[in-house]
């Protein structure tokens, strides 16, 4: 059947977002109608159900930073990797910023203990031979329970501006390397992506000599792609960086053909050209220009005070994308004037 048919048999939708709410309602139709067994209804179900539970928890929150904390499971607390996700965890509180962990023992439990019920969210997944960590966060409902690794997955890319690897399994080098992949492809927003271990553990060193050795030497990912990661095995190295990289940059998005990089501050016309000489290469025209946010981004309040940097960008040159940030953050700015 057609979508028109669809449309026909739900109610119009009124209000904010009516188009998307439209469509959505119109998919919900498609799938019970189409010829799909009760595993698939079952599937995208439970899917939708914790995608809107986990956005209508994590809403009231979306304009506060949040990092994302990996990690091993079946670390011990008298580890040092339990002790520095835990010191991890309090000083992330301490400047402001709020962590989600996976909801689970180990460093998962230590990240999220330092931190604090108030600061920390978890993202659980029941698993056979993992019990669950420290769950003061489900008395202050900051804890959800997830079915599916894919949705967890989702929410943890959606609702974090950094993210911060430490010894782990399978797992943890899963959510690595999947965050790696959809930064080199642009399919998530670039956010600092760092390697931590306690000083002398030396768990990086084999992933760190993979990249290097056996893909980048190879000509199977570029030089610049591994400017996406940092690796640290010192905490205020790795806060350094979480922060750092909002000093002056403060978001990106596509707006019709440009790629608009929103600023904390402005940045001097000749600091402007200079950008644009040394990262011209990634775009289409050569150039790199101060903007000012569009009539659109003006009617959907997505921050129109804040000053602005436009650029036709190739789509994939990501690695270098990352080096124009932290050229950026490496800019003096001037305070922003809201307007009135």
């Amino acid at each position: 059947m057609t979508s028109d048919h669809h449309r026909n048999q739900v109610p119009a939708v009124a209000g904010r977002d009516s188009d998307l709410k439209q469509l959505l309602l119109d998919e919900a139709l498609a799938a019970t109608e189409a010829p799909l067994d009760r595993l698939d209804l079952k599937m995208l179900t439970s899917a939708l159900r914790e995608l809107r539970s986990a956005f209508e928890t994590f809403g009231p929150f979306r304009t506060q930073r949040k990092v994302t904390v990996f990690g091993s499971a079946r670390t011990h607390p008298d580890e040092p990797s339990y002790q520095l996700a835990e010191t991890l965890g309090a000083r992330l509180a301490q400047a402001g910023w709020m962590v989600i962990t996976g909801g689970g023992p180990g460093i998962m439990e230590a990240a999220a203990r330092g931190a604090g019920p108030h600061h920390a969210f978890g993202i659980n997944i029941r698993l056979p031979l993992e019990q669950p960590g420290d769950h003061e966060l489900a008395e202050h409902g900051r804890l959800l329970e997830m079915k599916y690794f894919f949705t967890r997955k989702v929410l943890m890319v959606r609702e974090s501006d950094a993210f911060i690897s430490l010894p782990g399994g399978l797992g943890t080098l899963d959510e690595t390397f999947e965050l790696l992949t959809l930064m080199q492809t642009g399919k998530t927003q670039i956010a600092p992506l760092i390697l931590l271990e306690p000083a002398g553990s030396h768990y990086w060193d084999g992933v760190w000599q993979l990249l290097n050795d056996r893909i980048v030497d190879r000509g199977l990912a570029d030089r610049d792609d591994l400017t996406l990661l940092h690796r640290s095995d010192d905490i205020d190295d790795a806060l350094a960086e979480v922060f750092g990289f909002y000093r002056v940059f403060h978001s990106l998005r596509v707006v019709g053909r440009d790629l608009i990089l929103r600023l904390n501050g402005r940045l001097s016309p000749a600091r402007v050209a200079d950008l644009e000489v040394a990262f011209g290469d990634i775009t289409t025209d050569g150039r790199i220009r101060s903007v000012r946010a569009t009539p659109w981004e003006v009617r959907e309040h997505d921050h129109p005070d804040l000053p602005r940097l436009a650029l036709r960008f190739d789509r994939r040159s990501f690695g270098r994308l990352r080096q124009l940030i932290d050229a950026v953050n490496a800019s003096e700015m001037e305070a922003v004037r809201p307007s009135v």
